[in-house]
Formats: C-alpha cells, sequence, structure tokens
C-alpha cells in the first residue's frame, strides 16, 4: 500500500494531466455540435469494427438456424410467385397498387450487436451511408419488425429497435380490418411481447388474430406481419382499450436484417409538411 501510495504521488503530474486531458475532450464534444457529431461517428466506426469481428464467430454458431430461416423464407417467396403466375383464371387475379411497384428498396444487413435486456435496446449493423442506408430507415427481418435506424457512419448504422420506450409503430389488427392503433414496447421487460394502444372499445377482437403494419408511414411497407394478439380488452380509458401480443421477430438471435429504402418517402414527407404549413 505504501509503495502504491509513493507511486501516485511520485507520478501525480502525469495523472493530473491524463484526467484533465479527458475532461477537456468530454467538455469540447459536449458542447459543440460538429466535434459531437465527428466524435459519435467516428465512435461507431471503432465500435462496428470491433463488433463486427466478435459476432463474426456468433454468426458461424447460428448457421444453422440461419439456414432454416432462409430456407423458410425461400418456401414462402416461391409460394408468393405461384400465386402470381401459376395460375391463370379471373379467381386468381391478384391486385397490386401500382404507387407500391418498386416503391421500396431493401438493403441486407448483419447484425453486429444487439442489446434485448435494457430499458432502451439498440443494435449495430454493417452498413452504413456508403451502401445507401441513412437515418430514419425502417429495419425488418423476414419474421417481422425490427426497429429504425437513428446514427449512420460510412460503414456501420445503429437501429432503435423495437424494444425501445421511444418506438411507436402503425398497426392495423389484420390486413383489411380498418382498426388502426400504435405498437409499443412501453414498460415490458420481455423482448417477446409488446403492446397495441389506443384500439377503440367498439372493435372486436381476439385471440390468435393477426397483427400488420398499417403502411402510413414510410418506415414499413403495408402488410409485413408483426405478431398475434395473446390478450385483449385490457382497459386504457374510457374510449380505448390495450391488447398484447405476441411478436413474430425472434430479438434474441437477430443475425440478419433488411434495411427498408422506401424511395417516394421525400416526396410524402415534404406533401404532408406542406400541410402543416397551411394550417
Amino acid at each position: 500500500m505504501r509503495n502504491l501510495w509513493l507511486f501516485l504521488v511520485r507520478y501525480n503530474a502525469f495523472f493530473w494531466f491524463i484526467l484533465f486531458f479527458v475532461l477537456s475532450i468530454f467538455l469540447v464534444v459536449r458542447n459543440n455540435n460538429f466535434q459531437r457529431t465527428s466524435f459519435v461517428n467516428s465512435s461507431n466506426v471503432v465500435i462496428g469494427s470491433f463488433y463486427e469481428k466478435v459476432n463474426s464467430w456468433k454468426g458461424y454458431l447460428a448457421l444453422s438456424s440461419t439456414n432454416e430461416e432462409l430456407a423458410s423464407e425461400n418456401a414462402k417467396l416461391r409460394q408468393q410467385l405461384e400465386n402470381y403466375i401459376g395460375k391463370d383464371t379471373l379467381d386468381s387475379v391478384h391486385l397490386v397498387d401500382a404507387i407500391d411497384i418498386g416503391r421500396y428498396e431493401f438493403i441486407v444487413a448483419a447484425v453486429v450487436n444487439n442489446s434485448i435486456h435494457q430499458k432502451s435496446n439498440f443494435l449495430t449493423l454493417n452498413k452504413g451511408s456508403n451502401d445507401g442506408v441513412a437515418l430514419g430507415m425502417g429495419v425488418i427481418t423476414s419474421n417481422g419488425v425490427v426497429g429504425s435506424v437513428l446514427n449512420v457512419s460510412a460503414h456501420f448504422s445503429t437501429v432503435k429497435s423495437l424494444l425501445h420506450p421511444d418506438t411507436k409503430i402503425s398497426v392495423t389488427l389484420d390486413s383489411t380490418a380498418d382498426a388502426f392503433g400504435s405498437l409499443v414496447w412501453g414498460n415490458n421487460t420481455d423482448p417477446r411481447y409488446a403492446m397495441i394502444r389506443d384500439i377503440p372499445n367498439h372493435i372486436k377482437v381476439h385471440t390468435g388474430q393477426p397483427v400488420f403494419t398499417s403502411g402510413y408511414s414510410t418506415l414499413f411497407p403495408k402488410g409485413i406481419k408483426v405478431g398475434h394478439i395473446i390478450e385483449s380488452g385490457i382497459t386504457s380509458g374510457e374510449s380505448f382499450k390495450d391488447i398484447r401480443i405476441l411478436l413474430t421477430t425472434k430479438f434474441s438471435n437477430l443475425s440478419h436484417v433488411y434495411i427498408v429504402k422506401d424511395r417516394l418517402a421525400v416526396e410524402k414527407i415534404e406533401l404532408e409538411a406542406a400541410n402543416e404549413d397551411n394550417g
């Protein structure tokens, strides 16, 4: 203990220098927008590279389950293709809104870091601005919704997970029903479940009923399955009720995701902003 004290006394100038140096950097980054942005982007690159290497072996261990998911997704895509070209009768015609044809582009990304047990959860992906990723894009899997892009560097991006108290997603109770609400994780601590808020009390729901994205925002295309109802009729007010759902996205073993690029997003946002200006 005496030797440690003598060591600290002997080199106290060096330790004071380190302390004040770190403090000065903290103050500069905190109080200057340019330095703060540069620091965040640099941190994303360094931390992202580290996570990418750490998770490479995890991805190898998860190859079996990943292959099963890819095989399942391929089967679904083949079935959808059959629905388009396999039948040639009037009863089989599938109508598609022309505005949605070619509207969305999907960027495949690997998950290099993922938290699911925090109060506010995030993901890190190995795709960034060099790959066309931008702030605010939606992120999905073949099974459901993941979240939205929060920060972007040249080669990496961070995602605000669905398992985050500030995340709200517009959903409908099925692909055709006229019942919409906001999907939130809320104060939940289990990554398998979420809540739908603001469903009118007069809407009849049942256990097992599927839940889909509504397509009202530019984050996600319409009709992506989010989960299914496991508990309904939770009263949140005189006119509305809450619904508990089991999520289809398995956050505990995410390996690859799709970043959604809406080619009409800017046009839609600017038009809606003009309505607010005129109001």
